[in-house]
């Protein structure tokens, strides 16, 4: 189980550090070298996105990640052939994150029975609310993949607890409204707020939206099981290229 997993590396690291690439980009290859060096980094899980062209949680980094990806030819079947053989290849969870008309389009229950053939332990789906996806919910359990929701600083207490009853894994929190990309106030403001999510389930938190630096996650310790890296890597590759990846990771926690 996901949840047994996050524990037990807990036992291990006072913060797991998750990472998020989206496939296909800057190319499928690259994907694969970019994994590897998020793995040798000492990252603890990862995301995968699949790409699509109306990324609606997205700000403009992993959209124009996902436009591009789009552009050379990344779609869902080659995305999913990536996956597994990123999930042969290394020893760590990997999760899909992704947008429901993928998973309508290619039939709920039979994606979601792919996913877990390639070795997929878990899935976000922003888009689609669990007073909506029954359907999908029922597939996660019947295929024992870990359904993860998300909580925002608008979610009210009695949303939370409801998010939580219907999630395994761990809580995705945002750290802020809005899209991910943009820079995020790290305060007492924002310890509160985690402070509530919390309170609110028994699972463990990955906090997530404007995690940049060093000093970012040293304000998480403490505060979340998993800190979220995304745009920021993407920002990283497109600056110095792949290789400047796995020194990026390394400095997020020496």
């Amino acid at each position: 189980m996901l949840e047994s997993y996050i524990r037990s590396r807990r036992e291990q690291k006072e913060l797991l550090l998750m990472t998020h690439i989206v496939l296909g980009y800057p190319s499928f290859d690259d994907s694969m070298r970019m994994v590897e060096s998020m793995v040798e980094a000492g990252v603890d899980l990862m995301e995968l996105q699949i790409p699509f062209s109306e990324p609606m949680a997205d700000g403009p980094v992993i959209l124009k990640a996902n436009s591009e990806a789009l552009a050379t030819g990344a779609r869902v079947e080659k995305s999913l052939e990536i996956a597994e053989k990123i999930t042969a290849s290394f020893d760590i969870p990997f999760l899909f994150m992704t947008y429901y008309n993928i998973l309508f389009r290619n039939g709920v229950d039979a994606f979601v029975g792919g996913m877990a053939e390639i070795g997929i332990r878990g899935a976000i789906i922003p888009d689609l609310p669990p007073e909506e996806g029954s359907e999908y919910l029922t597939a996660m359990k019947k295929h024992s993949l870990a359904p993860i929701h998300i909580f925002t600083p608008n979610s009210s207490d009695e949303r939370m607890s409801m998010l939580s009853d219907k999630s395994e894994g761990f809580i995705y929190t945002v750290a802020r409204k809005g899209v991910t990309g943009k820079d995020t106030a790290f305060s007492d403001e924002l310890g509160d707020y985690l402070s509530r999510c919390r309170a609110a389930t028994s699972l463990p938190l990955a906090l997530g939206f404007g995690v940049k630096s060093r000093e970012d996650i040293d304000f998480i310790r403490g505060k979340a099981d998993i800190a979220v890296i995304g745009s920021e890597t993407i920002r990283v590759v497109e600056k110095d290229g792949v290789a400047a990846v796995k020194p990026f990771i390394q400095q997020l926690q020496d």
